[in-house]
């Protein structure tokens, strides 16, 4: 029997967490056993994250060995971020504005959950500009960034240390040897983890159920609603042209990242394909040093989901108290947004982070991000998954850009998934 393919096994997990959290809904009981299935499936993840991209972008770099050709990547790959995550918080305004999903909303009868925790990081947030973000890509002390997992800085490092390997020739290659091993032997492991993806998703899913059940869905059905279709058409609208005229399609991107895709709607994380997003992109022919570089660093300035849900839910919230938002008060929401939704994506529940901060700036009340807590995984599967094909598509537009985008590696990739379907 042919075996079932990861993506299949996941949305089993799925499933059966749905079906175990809706059975034990409030009994708090449950956490003691699923808890610890997610945390597990997480923690391996952490574990590899930060090595497999130290290892992948310092043979990239090295292989590349030109300053100048990777200052003119960076600033194109920031380029980029900047006009697609503009777009996606357009887009969000549109949505919000067209099917208004807070207005008419009963507050009365809503469960509100503590934000409290992200308050303080919130206010840092807001206090720090588009200056500080740069700044702290350079890291005090590596080994506290590692630790961290602060991505830009850990980025920063392993381009100079790359460079640095290059630029001494033979004496390097022994350096270099090692962090190819270990690239291979670090994806190697990461096929070893996802076996346990399914029984992952299975706890994490099946822990929020249980928690907020699937009730609380309802009374805020319409902001959903709004949410999803709003991402749909952004991915099938923006990023599908984005792909057409980068040489490439939409549904072909999609077809080789179902695996990725459904284990980041699954698990909210898109750290869980960050490790094979890489090796994937890769093998469609953007070259490992493109590859390597501009992924991990879209994770903190390509948010395109995340922005796009943020935008959505500021004017929800606008919406459900009565406030009126002029044209003019969003186009400062759009200019904060684009600001606290940089460089922050290490911090602990980042989205409601920047709305948080948002918020604020633009004299919005706070408490209606309470509100909307409750639901906030089920939103938070689908920016997640648009993220990560944001970040997919933004690879191949860089390899194309840069004229290294090979065509007949992608093309005999594509065969091979089609004779493996």
């Amino acid at each position: 029997m042919k075996k079932f393919g990861l993506a299949f096994q996941v949305l089993i997990g799925l499933v059966m967490g749905i079906i175990v959290g809706a059975v034990f809904y409030g009994n708090p009981a449950i956490e003691s056993y699923l808890k610890p299935l997610g945390d597990i499936f997480i923690r391996l993840i952490k574990m590899i994250v930060v090595p497999i991209v130290i290892s992948s972008l310092i043979v990239g770099v090295a292989g590349v060995g030109d300053i100048k050709k990777l200052g003119k990547l960076g600033g194109k790959t920031i380029l980029y971020f900047e006009i697609v995550t503009t777009i996606a918080i357009i887009f969000g305004l549109l949505i919000a504005n067209i099917f208004q999903p807070g207005a008419g909303v009963n507050m009365d009868g809503l469960a509100k959950s503590d934000i409290g925790k992200y308050v303080e990081t919130s206010e840092q947030v807001a206090s720090h500009s588009f200056v500080d973000t740069f700044v702290n890509i350079v890291p005090r002390n590596i080994f506290e960034s590692l630790v961290a997992g602060d991505m830009l800085a850990i980025i920063f490092f392993s381009v100079f240390i790359g460079l640095g390997i290059a630029a001494v020739g033979e004496k390097g290659k022994p350096v270099l040897s090692f962090f190819q091993g270990l690239s291979e032997a670090m994806f190697w492991v990461t096929n070893q983890i996802m076996k346990f993806a399914p029984v992952g998703v299975f706890g994490l899913i099946g822990l929020t159920v249980s928690k907020f059940g699937i009730a609380s869905l309802l009374p805020l059905g319409k902001l959903v609603i709004s949410v999803y279709v709003g991402m749909f058409l952004f991915v099938v609208v923006v990023l599908g042209a984005i792909a057409r005229l980068c040489g490439t399609r939409l549904m072909v991107i999609v077809r080789i990242l179902k695996d990725e895709l459904v284990l980041a709607y699954s698990t909210a994380s898109s750290e869980t394909a960050l490790p094979k997003l890489i090796e994937k992109m890769e093998k469609f022919g953007v070259p490992k040093g493109i590859a390597s570089f501009v992924i991990p660093t879209g994770y903190s300035f390509n948010l395109d989901g995340s922005t796009l849900y943020q935008a959505i839910a500021a004017l929800f919230i606008a919406q459900m108290y009565g406030i009126h938002i002029s044209i003019g008060d969003q186009v400062m929401l759009m200019l904060v947004l684009m600001l606290t939704s940089k460089g922050i994506a290490g911090v602990p529940g980042a989205s409601f982070v920047v709305l948080l901060a948002t918020l604020g700036t633009v004299g919005l009340p706070l408490e209606g991000l309470a509100i909307i807590a409750g639901i906030d995984r089920i939103l938070d599967m689908a920016r997640t998954a648009v993220n990560v094909i944001g970040n997919s598509i933004a690879a191949v537009v860089m390899a194309k850009w840069e004229g290294q985008y090979d065509r007949s590696k992608g093309h005999q990739y594509l065969e091979s998934i089609e004779k493996a379907a």
